[in-house]
Formats: structure tokens, C-alpha cells, sequence
């Protein structure tokens, strides 16, 4: 015998049924309805509603903002950053203050250009040189032997002694040194010695001309008899901006420079002051 069939029982929970919406689409147009597909916006009922943009806590992505402020910094950058507000803030005697009043910038340009034509011959050069030598001194003098070129000196004790023993011509020094105390006696010593001094912004600069990273001081020895009078030139420059000016500049302090807060602060007290006494008047 064939199996009875059964009604099968309704599903419980929601029956789903099945639209067909390009029928209700073109039925709406037909009627001239405001639907979704006459207006061409999604309805109220869609599956995937549109939802305005709330940017708070929980929502939606917040805007970009600047976060330079909320960056932790590298600890050497930290250092730098309040060593500069702390000589701002601070009393700073003349003897470091006077690293912060540099050679302009033009003059500079020009003494690192005549700087260039002196930097130290490399090994390669240095050892032809020494060949050559080597070889007229075998030819019994014959030919005459190259001379060793005029260049800078660097090194804080080799510049020391020329400047101890007055072979030093200008001695050039670096603002920024770190820690400061390595160049802070030098500028004395050179007007003890009677020897001219420069300050220059930048010990990479100063460094570049030696071949090194950095260095503290450069000094010119002898110059080229074709280079004389450009560095007669500069030479009178350096001295107006700095042997000259020693003992105006050894009498003035740096630093003192309140913050914005605190010359705001100072500021809102002195109006309360003035209108407490145009109040009593």
C-alpha cells in the first residue's frame, strides 16, 4: 500500500514571502506613486538603511586630527627641545650666551667657500705626494719635490696649541656643541693670544670642509698668496662682529623670556590692577 500523505505543519516564527519588486516598481510608476524606485532613494524599509555619520565615542570613525602633540618623541629630541626652553626661561651668564650671536650669514657663505679650497688632501693625494718625494730625493734632487699643501687644522688640542704657540690665523667655531663646556673657554684664549675668533651656526658644516660628521673648531694656518686679500676681507668682517665687540658682548646675560602663560598671567593682573584703581578714583 502507497504511504498517506500528511499536510505538513506552518514553520513557526515569521513566514517569509517572496516579492517580486520590479512588479511592485512598475506598478508604483503606473500609479504615479513616491516610492523607492520612483524617487530613486532607498525606503524606510530597506535591509540596509542609511544612517548619518556620528562621530562620537562608539560610532562612526572620528575626523583626522593633528597628533604631533601626542607623539612620543625620541628621548634625544625630548632633550633638545627643553634645553631650548630652559636657555629661553633661564638666566644664561654672557660666557654661553655669546654662542647664540653668530657669524651672519653672508660672510659665513664666504668662509666656508674659501674653506672648501683648504680641506685636508685625502690619503690618495697624500701618497703621491710622498712618491714624488721619495722619488727626487733618490733622482739626487734633480726634480724638484711637491710641497705640502696649505690646509685647515681641526681637532680641539691641536687648535689649542696653534693657538697657544700663535700659528692659528682665524680659528672658527662651532654654536652648537654638546655639552658646551668643551668650547667655552676658547674664545678667551684667542683674545688672550691676540688671535682672531669666529662663531659659525652649525658643527656639520664646520665638519663637511674636514672631511668628518661634525667638528667643534677649524683654524687657517697659512693661506695662498692668491687667497690673501679675500681673507684680509673676511678677516676685517670677523673682528668688527666679534674682537671688537668682546666686552659689550662678555657684559650680556641671555634668557629671562617668560612663557605666553605667564605674560598672560601678568598681563591680566595688571588691567585687574588698573581697574581697581580707576574704580576707586
Amino acid at each position: 500500500m502507497a504511504p498517506k500523505k500528511t499536510k505538513k505543519a506552518p514553520a513557526k516564527g515569521f513566514d517569509i514571502k517572496k516579492v517580486d519588486s520590479t512588479k511592485s516598481a512598475d506598478a508604483l510608476k503606473k500609479k504615479g506613486g513616491k516610492g523607492a524606485a520612483a524617487t530613486g532613494k532607498p525606503s524606510s524599509s530597506a535591509l540596509f538603511a542609511p544612517r548619518p555619520r556620528i562621530a562620537g565615542i562608539g560610532q562612526d570613525l572620528p575626523p583626522k586630527r593633528e597628533l604631533n602633540r601626542y607623539v612620543r618623541w625620541p628621548k634625544y629630541i625630548r632633550l633638545q627641545r627643553q634645553r631650548r626652553i630652559l636657555y629661553k626661561r633661564l638666566k644664561v651668564p654672557p660666557s654661553i650666551n655669546q654662542f647664540t650671536q653668530t657669524l651672519d650669514r653672508n660672510t659665513a657663505a664666504q668662509l666656508l667657500r674659501l674653506g672648501e679650497k683648504y680641506a685636508p688632501e685625502t690619503k690618495a693625494a697624500k701618497r703621491e705626494r710622498l712618491l714624488a718625494a721619495a722619488k727626487a730625493k733618490v733622482e739626487g734632487g734633480k726634480a724638484d719635490a711637491p710641497k705640502k699643501p696649505y690646509t685647515l687644522k681641526y681637532g680641539l688640542n691641536h687648535i689649542t696649541a696653534l693657538v697657544e704657540q700663535k700659528k692659528a690665523s682665524l680659528v672658527i667655531i662651532a654654536h652648537d656643541v654638546d655639552p658646551i663646556e668643551l668650547v667655552v673657554w676658547l674664545p678667551a684664549l684667542c683674545r688672550k693670544m691676540g688671535v682672531p675668533y669666529c662663531i659659525i651656526k652649525g658643527k656639520s658644516r664646520l665638519g663637511k670642509l674636514v672631511g668628518k660628521k661634525t667638528a667643534t673648531a677649524v683654524a687657517f694656518t697659512t693661506i695662498a698668496p692668491a687667497d690673501k686679500n679675500d681673507f684680509a676681507t673676511l678677516l676685517e668682517a670677523v673682528n668688527d662682529n666679534f674682537a671688537k665687540r668682546y666686552t659689550k658682548v662678555m657684559k650680556t646675560w641671555g634668557g629671562g623670556k617668560l612663557s605666553g602663560r605667564s605674560n598672560a598671567a601678568i598681563a591680566k593682573k595688571e588691567k585687574m590692577v588698573a581697574a581697581a584703581s580707576t574704580a576707586r578714583v
